[in-house]
Order: structure tokens, then C-alpha cells, then sequence
């Protein structure tokens, strides 16, 4: 269940699935994220279906997936549209964010970097969250197809070519056995007042984020 909430005065949008991770609203900056004393670390994003590891790096180039092991440290990706998945190992206490575009989509980043992560997939709490929705997302038909490939069971996914980028995802995860799935409602064109959207917005630069660390509540 989602609800929202305040991080240093701006409104946020968190899961009741994970304590350590929230999605902000527009208006918020990357300095608006607490350090907690570690580093605030984002990587450079391609809609590539790369994942990588948090080390000692502050660079992370053509990478659409952070996998953090360490409690100092905080990650973040970019999002207008596009589908942010959180991810938490309850038994390894390892986590990470990643970026499903169409493309990461199709390539089933979120799927990939679970496996990167080597964790059995039914310790595994993911969180979906605000992204543009069937109602408003329109493909061709090839997109759609590309898809809808990625998963065996399609149904309720698609409505002629209108896709849900959101519940491909969820599907793609619990098929591989994912049991702990939080989906966010928001759509980010017809929530626009909250949510930057590429779409609804022309092709604007503004981004919001979706945040995570580990250990601590934020």
C-alpha cells in the first residue's frame, strides 16, 4: 500500500513494504535526499538493461540498475514516465533500484538484476512505483509485441496498443517467483500535478526519483 509522506519539507510517496525507500514528488532535489553520512550516489542512465554493483565508484556510466550492499550509502535513479522497481532481500539485507523503460522493460532489467543480486526470488520485497499507466501509454504494435514476449502469461497486460509497462513488470517477477509485490496506482501523465511526465510534459527534463538505502528507516 502506498501513502505519502515529508522528507525535509517535500511530499513523498512510500511503500508500507519497505521502510528505507520512497519516491519523490516534484520540486524535489537531489539535495533534498538525507546523506545519513554516506554518499548519495546515482548512475548515468541509457534505458540500457545494465546492472552494476555499489563500490568505491562515484561514476556509474550506462548503467540503469544499482545493487547496494552497504548501510552508508544512499541510491537513486531518474524517472518521468518510466518504471522505477525497488528491490530488497530481506536475507542478504541487500537491495536496488533500477530503471524500466520500455527497452529495460523488454529486456527484463528488473528480472536481471534480481539475479545479479543472486537472491532466491521469494525473500525478495518489490516495490513499483509511479509510472505511466495503460490509460495513457500508447505503443506500436511492434513495441507491444516486444513486450508481451517477455512474459508466458499476457493477459491483462494490454489493451490493443496501450500497455501496462507497470504489471509487465510484476509479471515478469512472478514468474520467476516474486511473491512480494507492491504496486503503485499513480500515473504519472494523468497525475501530472504530482508526477513529472515525458509524455504529458513534451519530452521535458525534469525527473523524479526513486530512493534507497539500507538499514535505516528514511
Amino acid at each position: 500500500m502506498f501513502y505519502f509522506d515529508e522528507i525535509n519539507g517535500k511530499r513523498v510517496l512510500k511503500s508500507s513494504f519497505l521502510s528505507n525507500a520512497f519516491f519523490t514528488t516534484r520540486g524535489f532535489n537531489p539535495g533534498d535526499i538525507p546523506e545519513n553520512g554516506g554518499r548519495v550516489i546515482r548512475p548515468e542512465q541509457t534505458h540500457s538493461d545494465h546492472v552494476e554493483f555499489v563500490d568505491e565508484r562515484l561514476e556509474y556510466p550506462d548503467t540503469d540498475g544499482l545493487i547496494l550492499t552497504n548501510t552508508n550509502d544512499t541510491i537513486y535513479l531518474r524517472f518521468a514516465d518510466c518504471t522505477p522497481l525497488i528491490f530488497y532481500d530481506k536475507k542478504q539485507n541487500i537491495g536496488a533500484v533500477s530503471h524500466a523503460g520500455w527497452r529495460g522493460t523488454a529486456a527484463s532489467i528488473g528480472v536481471k538484476t534480481i539475479r545479479k543480486m543472486k537472491s532466491n526470488p521469494q525473500d525478495i520485497i518489490a516495490v513499483i512505483g509511479p509510472a505511466i499507466s495503460i490509460c495513457c501509454y500508447e505503443v506500436s504494435e511492434e513495441v507491444r509485441d516486444k513486450l508481451l514476449e517477455t512474459v508466458k502469461d499476457s493477459s491483462g497486460l494490454y489493451e490493443n496498443r496501450n500497455v501496462d509497462l507497470k504489471k509487465i513488470n510484476s509479471r515478469q517477477l512472478e514468474e520467476i517467483g516474486v511473491k512480494n509485490i507492491d504496486i503503485c496506482p499513480y500515473c504519472t501523465s494523468c497525475n501530472n500535478d504530482l508526477f513529472y511526465s515525458y509524455r504529458k510534459e513534451k519530452g521535458t527534463a525534469n525527473r523524479h526519483y526513486a530512493v534507497l538505502r539500507l538499514g535505516s528507516v528514511i
